[in-house]
């Protein structure tokens, strides 16, 4: 019988980090004009938890579109791919992880497992749920922050490094370039870069997907600020407070932000600040840029990537990209 092997997981990133990231993004944000949160802080165990229900419901599209082509072309990109390490940047609770697994086992070449995250609590969960699910593999997962750590994760062999989820439409365009640019630099002659993108559409579809009618999204939002009142002793109430999704033509993307119902003052006792609010005066807290092929593509190609494949769904809704270095 072949003895059980527990995760490895090397963490470059700890609670104080967290910690002191959370406070400079708080006071740098809520100083500026206007006002903008970074997506990343939703993410406490309610926010997981939260984001864990949009994905289900009928408005929210991309979770299901995007599994709907993983368990199509799994094989194909198992088979282009031929890598024998998948890196997941942003594991989270490995979901969908396990499709692309499957595949990468059934075309024989399956080794090794690396999960990425900010989160050691969610990966570790994660990284110990495959691999007692997987017996034999190798996993070994990398706590850090995409953009100081992406040199850490592990290399050797030959490796698919997966970007799921449409997380790069959180970035603004120069913050994306400069991300695909730390991949590239980051990947060998045999590696394959595989990345989600969600696509142009109706705007009302996509308003749709990030204001549902249950107000799940709009919980999530607010979330943000219960992060701040927990970590940082601030004094932020959730109803006064509304959610906002709109979408923005020029950029292409939809933005998330929360508007002050009334003039307000909020006191962040860590960091020592009080912060104004005017009556409907907005703080941005997310961006979910929208992409066409040419554009993805082009991006892709600056950062000294080519593209192998393009997978979209049945409904051309959102796409998987698999590309490598030339």
């Amino acid at each position: 019988m072949t003895a059980f092997v527990g995760p490895v997981i090397d963490v470059f990133l700890h609670p104080e980090d967290l910690q002191r990231a959370l406070a400079n993004d708080v006071r740098e944000g809520l100083s500026a004009r206007p006002k903008v949160l970074p997506p990343k802080w939703f993410y406490d165990a309610q926010g997981s938890e939260l984001f864990d229900k949009i994905t289900r419901l009928p408005e929210y599209y991309p979770t299901e579109a995007e599994r709907s082509i993983l368990a199509e072309h799994a094989a194909a990109i198992a088979d282009l791919s031929d890598a024998d390490t998948l890196v997941e940047l942003g594991a989270g609770s490995a979901d969908k992880t396990r499709v692309l697994l499957d595949a990468l086992r059934s075309h024989g070449s399956l080794e090794r497992y690396v999960p990425f995250d900010v989160s050691e609590s969610a990966l570790a969960n994660a990284s110990k749920m495959i691999a007692a699910g997987y017996p034999g593999l190798t996993v070994h997962g990398v706590v850090g922050d995409f953009d100081r750590h992406l040199d850490v994760i592990p290399r050797g062999g030959s490796r698919m490094i997966a970007l799921l989820g449409g997380t790069i439409g959180n970035y603004q365009p120069l913050e994306r370039t400069r991300l695909l640019e730390r991949i590239s630099a980051q990947m060998d002659a045999h590696d394959t870069f595989l990345l989600g993108v969600d696509l142009v559409k109706d705007p009302a579809r996509l308003v749709r997907a990030y204001d549902d009618e249950s107000g799940v999204t709009a919980a999530f939002n607010k979330n943000v600020l219960a992060v701040i009142n927990s970590a940082l002793g601030a004094s932020f109430d959730l109803d006064r407070f509304e959610h906002v999704a709109q979408w923005d033509p020029v950029n292409e993307w939809i933005e998330m932000r929360l508007r002050s119902i009334e003039p307000q003052r909020v006191t962040i006792r860590a960091i020592g600040i009080t912060v104004d609010f005017a009556e409907r005066e907005e703080v941005r807290t997310e961006i979910s840029a929208k992409f066409r092929r040419n554009r993805v593509c082009a991006e892709l190609a600056a950062a000294g990537l080519e593209v192998l494949a393009w997978l979209p769904d049945a409904a051309e809704d959102y796409a998987l990209i698999l590309s490598r270095k030339p």
